[in-house]
């Protein structure tokens, strides 16, 4: 809060005048106790939460994948994008975005909840897809055929990582008609290892994966069925998000995904699948997230 001059010098020419009458005018029976009152920019300061970048593993070729979080509350929700790299770059970017919003806006943040964003979980992916490093936006990325080679889906070992998680793990899976690898074993991958090392530092409530391109969002089950928490978190999602619901994912067969392995341990996941390549459907995730957000408050 900003003072006018003239306002600072009549304090000043007041401090001046008082100060200057206990030169003269003192009584030794009172005492004088001074009034801290605090600073103008502590009076309209705003309190915002805590946010703290770090980096909480390597990729295979040692690039490092980063964490973001925002606010100080104990429930911890997680947001991972970038776990297919520049197969599905707009996850990326969208991760990007939402951390600058909520930095931006730390009043979307509930007290209670503190949100943790992997942006890219796979960079040796994007890196691949891009052959940039660093900052990137679409332009960057030709609409050529790579969303029908899967350039960039892969690891650096061509590992798919969506299939390199302890939830009915097979060394070969499958990504629509193909035949991918699933890596020497479960958590073989750094890149799954670090989520799986972060999963369990912060113990999250609740966890959503962002990829393309479906236009729905699916639930995650391993062993036992849908959890019911689960299904509560894709519908609000989805309802809020303008996305489909899909309870359970039969197009083909899936194991190891990281969803399925959050379910096997008890933790609500699911899978936002965007309706575009191209996009980040910003508002439609924007509200998404914000739902999300009321649903744990």
């Amino acid at each position: 809060m900003k003072r006018s001059p003239l306002i600072a010098f009549g304090a000043i020419l007041l401090l001046l005048v008082v100060g200057g009458s206990f030169l003269f005018f003192q009584e030794p029976s009172e005492e004088v106790v001074p009034i801290e009152t605090p600073a103008p920019e502590l009076i309209s300061a705003t309190p915002t939460p805590t946010t703290t970048q770090a980096v909480i593993g390597t990729s295979v070729e040692g690039r490092p994948i980063e964490a973001f979080s925002m606010g100080t509350g104990a429930t911890n929700l997680l947001f991972v994008g970038g776990i297919h790299g520049g197969y599905e770059w707009n996850s990326i970017l969208l991760a990007y975005e939402m951390i600058d919003h909520l930095r931006s806006n730390p009043s979307l943040i509930p007290e209670n909840i503190t949100i943790h964003i992997i942006p890219n979980l796979n960079p040796d992916g994007l890196y691949e897809a891009t052959a940039i490093e660093g900052a990137f936006t679409a332009s960057d990325i030709p609409n050529n055929n790579m969303h029908t080679s899967g350039a960039g889906r892969m690891n650096a070992n061509g590992v798919d990582l969506n299939r390199n998680f302890a939830c009915k793990w097979a060394p070969k899976s499958t990504w629509r008609n193909k035949t991918v690898s699933a890596g020497t074993a479960a958590f073989s991958e750094p890149e799954a290892a670090t989520l799986r090392d972060y999963v369990a530092t912060i113990t999250p409530t609740a966890v959503v994966f962002w990829h393309s391109q479906a236009n729905n969002v699916y639930a995650s089950e391993c062993e036992n069925g849908v959890l019911p928490a689960t299904l509560t978190l894709m519908n609000t999602y989805a309802t809020a998000a303008s996305y489909g619901a899909v309870p359970v994912f039969d197009a083909y067969p899936i194991t190891g995904d990281a969803e399925g392995w959050l379910a096997s341990l008890g933790i609500p996941a699911v899978t936002v699948e965007f309706g575009s390549r191209t996009s980040i459907e910003w508002t439609q995730n924007l509200a998404g997230v914000e739902a999300v957000l009321q649903l744990y408050k």
